[in-house]
């Protein structure tokens, strides 16, 4: 299988994965690392602003920008299986296009492992509503199925 291809399955798998959640959970943005994912952008300390699961394999960290202010929270996810380069996937994820959250709760990170869909993480969010002028609570439920080499999020407003 060439890599195309195999990004191509991958990407057809996310998308049917996302349309399959229940409509009350909205999907957030996970993108592949870009600009945003710049080492300086890792909230200090990094030893309280980033954690590894799976033997070192994943490593997840929180991220802030400058703008826009008012969404610029993002996590990081670096995962296994590497690429033909030997490189880890590495993955952004964000509330919608060019937005992040207002804020991430992440000394509030849990995990958990389900052998079926594999690293469970789940994180305190505030998504700004400029409509509202206010920000929403919400919970963010990030998968990382290292077999398939996928990440997913969602989210649930509303929670606390």
């Amino acid at each position: 299988m060439t890599l195309a291809s195999w990004l191509l399955m991958r990407r057809l798998f996310l998308a049917l994965v996302v349309a399959s959640l229940p409509l009350s959970i909205s999907a957030q943005v996970v993108s592949t690392c870009d600009w945003r994912a710049s080492a300086r952008a890792i909230v200090e300390p990094w030893e309280e602003n980033s954690i590894t699961f799976a033997n070192g394999a994943i490593r997840v960290a929180l991220l802030e920008i400058i703008e826009p202010a008012a969404g610029a929270s993002y996590l990081l996810i670096l995962t296994r299986p590497d690429d033909e380069m030997g490189d880890p996937q590495c993955f952004v994820i964000g509330f919608g296009d060019g937005v992040g959250y207002a804020d991430m709760s992440f000394s509030e990170l849990v995990s958990a492992y389900d052998p079926a869909r594999g690293l469970i993480l789940t994180i305190p969010v505030q998504i700004f509503s400029p409509e509202e002028s206010f920000r929403n609570s919400a919970q963010l439920e990030i998968t990382v199925n290292q077999a398939m080499g996928i990440v997913a999020a969602t989210s649930k407003l509303g929670v606390e």
